[in-house]
């Protein structure tokens, strides 16, 4: 583990605390509860990335939302089983009960990607897939520009031919650049970002806008999906933006301290300067999706420690240990929630 020399800054990961959430639809909709998914037609919603660890857990959800879920992925972030399954998308079956459709797919391979959908009628896309170490984007900006743009072209191509207008894009707050200020909202400006990684995800931004503005859609109502719980959303224009976090900071340090409490034992760090294309402070006013989403973070860094600690513990090697079904746990064994919150339910 490396930090900043600024450890009294406050710090808030990307990756585990704040992530920027666009939605994109054509519609018009009133407020609707959860359980209207009881009466409504069932829905398919297709995953990319879903065999991350972001994606994995969104799986899970819409599952268990009765949701039938296609996932791609491509296994540059995700563990490749030995007959072609993904460890976690299995783990994702066995403790929701129901099945996935799933396929190793790369969205470079946009032929590939259109039988997909020309076999399922695809409802609403999540798009998670993209390349995403800050650090590694500025040593390959070739690589990160087209594995996360040109992919995301071919998606949005091959929905549109496909008549599929639904998009939930995860996005990054590093397009917020260095903050102007404390918490950052959806208001602060965007663009002025410092690494690849974050330029690639700007720029998806941008396209998304211009295609909102580009297309005529027709209203209608439709059930749209937020990362990791379901809820339903008042949507006013074609395109809406969503801070999603604790809205609280944390340092590297800190971490590392929460990391030792849960495990009982010492992590060993050095402080060093900053990465090339780091952002020295960051975290987010999540009010919004509150107050519009009815979504809320309700767990901190050491439940999230907890769970992450509990998880490791029980797979000392990740999923690589688990490449067929035979090794897996069964799924009495990996559900806890007795304490009411995730307790690694992918464990």
């Amino acid at each position: 583990l490396t930090s900043t020399a600024k450890e009294t800054e406050r710090v808030e990961s990307e990756y585990l605390f704040l992530r920027r959430l666009i939605l994109i639809a054509g519609l018009q909709l009133g407020y609707l509860e959860v359980v209207t998914s009881l009466w409504l037609p069932k829905k398919n919603v297709f995953v990319t990335g879903g065999a991350g660890f972001i994606g994995s857990h969104t799986v899970v959800e819409l599952l268990n939302a009765d949701y039938d879920v296609i996932v791609i992925d491509n296994f540059v972030n995700a563990v490749h089983g030995s007959d072609g399954q993904a460890p976690s998308l299995l783990r994702a079956q066995q403790i929701t009960g129901k099945k996935l459709t799933f396929y190793q797919c790369d969205l470079l391979n946009k032929d590939d990607l259109s039988m997909i959908f020309k076999k399922h009628k695809v409802d609403f896309v999540i798009h998670f897939a993209a390349m995403k170490a800050v650090g590694e984007s500025m040593q390959k900006p070739l690589f990160y520009y087209k594995n996360n743009i040109v992919s995301s072209i071919n998606l949005m191509e091959v929905m549109s031919e496909n008549g599929v207008y639904n998009l939930v894009f995860s996005s990054s707050c590093v397009v917020y650049g260095n903050p102007q200020y404390l918490p950052i909202d959806e208001a602060h400006p965007t663009g002025n970002v410092s690494s690849v990684y974050g330029r690639t995800k700007y720029a998806l931004e941008q396209m998304f806008e211009d295609i909102c503005r580009a297309e005529k859609m027709l209203s209608e109502y439709l059930h749209l999906i937020l990362l990791l719980e379901l809820t339903a959303y008042t949507c006013t224009s074609f395109l809406q933006v969503y801070n999603l976090g604790t809205g609280t900071g944390y340092t590297v340090l800190q971490l590392v301290q929460a990391i030792e409490k849960v495990s009982n034992k010492t992590v060993s760090y050095r402080i060093e300067a900053r990465r090339l294309g780091d952002i020295p402070s960051m975290w987010g006013d999540c009010s919004l999706a509150e107050k519009e989403l009815g979504w809320k973070a309700v767990y901190g860094l050491d439940q999230m420690c907890e769970d992450f600690w509990r998880w490791q513990s029980k797979n000392p090697t990740g999923y690589r240990c688990h490449v067929e079904d035979k090794h897996l746990a069964s799924s009495s064994e990996v559900i806890n929630t007795t304490n009411g919150h995730l307790n690694g339910v992918l464990c």
